[in-house]
């Protein structure tokens, strides 16, 4: 055995020892790239020295992990409503993401039995595949929702038919809302300011996808259901969402976060709690920005017929005009309010009248999951600016100097940031096209489609820092959409990201995401396992990355960058995971390293 050792000792330093010459070997103006046909032979030489390595450590490191019972293949840790129930929650809290000891499963989750690939952006919009998420036909013709209605059940595929009398329903309540705005039509949304829409309870998304097209982004958040998920059916359709809830707590967004809301028969009681969910919807929501509302308790005759419903709505009515909000707008069952964009208003209530203003230590920008407040927040936060004196977007995502100096940055900081992101954009699409294209296995019936469309939809982005990799991938005009992540442990530069009019949330990784199984198409990470490894690593690097296998979809793809070390740590847990990993030497680092990994589909096998 110590022979053996030694021997693989002499090995490794020289062929380390002819990698290094043969690198420098290579002419300049291949420096820069990350990917070329030569590189191929150096990153299998990595690979290789890992496997030789792995095997040195015995059969324990190298066991895999487990898969998951079958009933788990929808499972979400932290959403344990049963468990809520026995705990004495009620009136909807039972619903409420509640992270216990031991709520993870450090297995791995396998698809359902018939589970396919998504068809690929733009045909997976309007088409899923039924098996891909929990529903039944039965809950989908018997929902009572507008964007529920709108879907269409063919055998295996769930249609959401854009030539349908329904979706021109979709059209006329956009136009309507833009009207009730003052606007000729939803295509001057960007015009007015408003860029970011959070969408309450959004059936299946149909609302946010006829905006797409108009540069509107629109995210939405719904409550955790067992099946029937308005989220895993909007994700499975390359839209934006994750679980969110109004029932208890605060959602994992900073003040003066979005530019309008919209809740259309969202299924909240505006008028329980004392009013408290509206004081929340005023806090995410940026002066000036606007809150729409649908509901058969806005229409006025039949209320005038039911005292119960005029009761109500008498409720959220004058408590809207306490919040200093304006009634712009009522038409049949919709309401639109704009939220003030002057704080004087505030000082010119009555006295008494309505929630007071939060303290400067209840009023936190970076709320994760507190328990709602009944005062009125956002005041004390420097990015108080009316949507209307904002950039209009693309040139929002630019900030300006006096806006990046509310966080302490420079403009050459986030220049450079971009600049590099540009780089490690296009080095990362050349990387994985020839993989995606070639290396891997073409499916029965698909045909390459030309990159860089098609190819990848929802990007989750583990740790955003100043949102670089959106606005790159934007800028490249990739068929993308990212969910920009700020772990609790690091830099907050959340704000800064929404502020650019991209999405982002709160989170940290050593719970579970509030998102389903396989939602993500591809999951990017730079940094973040210096940040948590910097934080004395609260959780193991197995949780983490059990967390990402179960977000990512069968055939999706892993970027880690981070220090050669924790790379290379890294590249020996992808062996346990079933991961197909490659390690790259990134050229103009030599303290760091690149992992690309692929899930690999496994079907579950019939019991």
């Amino acid at each position: 055995m110590l022979l053996l050792k030694s021997s693989l000792v002499v090995i490794v330093i020289l062929a380390l020892t002819g990698s290094f010459w043969w690198t420098l070997s290579i002419s300049t103006s291949s420096r820069g790239h990350i990917y070329h046909s030569s590189r191929r032979l150096q990153e299998q030489l990595v690979s290789d020295l890992w496997d030789i390595g792995e095997l040195s450590f015995g059969t324990s490191r190298m066991k895999e992990i487990e898969f998951c019972p079958g009933e788990l293949e929808n499972y979400i840790p932290c959403f344990n409503v049963s468990e809520n129930l026995d705990s004495g929650f009620s009136d909807g809290n039972e619903y409420d993401r509640v992270c216990r000891q031991g709520s993870r499963q450090n297995c791995l989750v396998l698809p359902p039995m018939n589970y396919k690939i998504p068809l690929r952006w733009p045909t997976g919009r309007d088409i899923i595949w039924v098996a891909n998420v929990k529903i039944t036909g039965q809950e989908v013709f018997t929902s009572g929702s507008l964007t529920k209605r709108m879907m269409m059940l063919e055998e295996e595929q769930i249609s959401f038919r854009s030539a349908s009398l329904m979706f021109d329903g979709v059209e006329d309540y956009s136009h309507q809302i833009a009207e009730m705005i003052g606007l000729r039509n939803e295509s001057n949304f960007i015009q007015a300011g408003i860029r970011t829409i959070l969408d309450i309870g959004c059936g299946y998304g149909s609302f946010g996808a006829h905006l797409f097209s108009e540069q509107i982004l629109t995210i939405c958040i719904a409550n955790y259901e067992s099946s029937g998920s308005q989220v895993q059916l909007t994700l499975e359709r390359g839209l934006p969402a994750m679980i969110g809830s109004f029932s208890s707590k605060q959602l994992p967004y900073p003040s003066l976060s979005f530019d309008l809301l919209h809740c259309a028969r969202c299924g909240i009681d505006w008028d329980k709690k004392d009013g408290t969910f509206l004081i929340e919807v005023d806090r995410v929501l940026r002066p000036g920005g606007y809150f729409v509302w649908t509901s058969p308790l806005i229409n006025v005759q039949s209320s005038l017929r039911n005292k119960e419903k005029q009761k109500r709505w008498n409720f959220v009515r004058d408590f809207a005009e306490n919040l200093c909000w304006e009634l712009m707008s009522q038409q049949d069952e919709t309401v639109v309010w704009k939220k003030t964009s002057k704080k004087t208003c505030y000082n010119s209530r009555k006295s008494g009248s309505g929630p007071s203003i939060c303290s400067k230590v209840q009023d936190v920008e970076f709320p994760y999951y507190r328990p709602l407040q009944n005062c009125i927040g956002g005041m004390h936060s420097r990015r108080w600016f009316p949507i209307e004196e904002r950039a209009t977007w693309p040139s929002r995502s630019n900030l300006n100097r006096s806006e990046l100096a509310l966080y302490g940055l420079h403009l050459d900081e986030l220049n450079e940031d971009t600049a590099n992101y540009r780089i490690i954009v296009r080095n990362y699409w050349s990387l994985l096209s020839p993989l995606i294209f070639s290396d891997h296995p073409k499916r029965p019936g698909d045909e390459d489609p030309s990159p860089p469309y098609n190819m990848l939809r929802n990007v989750l982005d583990m740790n955003a820092r100043y949102g670089g990799l959106n606005a790159a991938l934007l800028e490249a005009r990739k068929s993308v959409w990212v969910m920009n992540v700020v772990p609790t442990t690091g830099p907050k530069y959340l704000p800064l990201i929404l502020d650019r009019g991209y999405f982002g949330v709160l989170h940290d990784w050593c719970e579970a995401f509030p998102t389903y199984p396989r939602t993500y198409d591809m999951v990017h990470a730079e940094g973040l396992l210096s940040l948590e490894s910097s934080q004395h690593w609260r959780c193991t690097m197995v949780d983490i990355f059990t967390e990402i296998d179960r977000m990512l979809r069968p055939e999706g793809w892993i970027i880690i960058r981070d220090t050669a070390l924790l790379i290379d740590s890294a590249r020996v847990l992808t062996r346990r995971l079933k991961w197909e990993a490659r390690v790259i030497e990134i050229e103009s680092n030599n303290d760091e390293r690149l992992l690309i990994c692929q899930k690999p589909f496994f079907k579950r096998q019939p019991s």
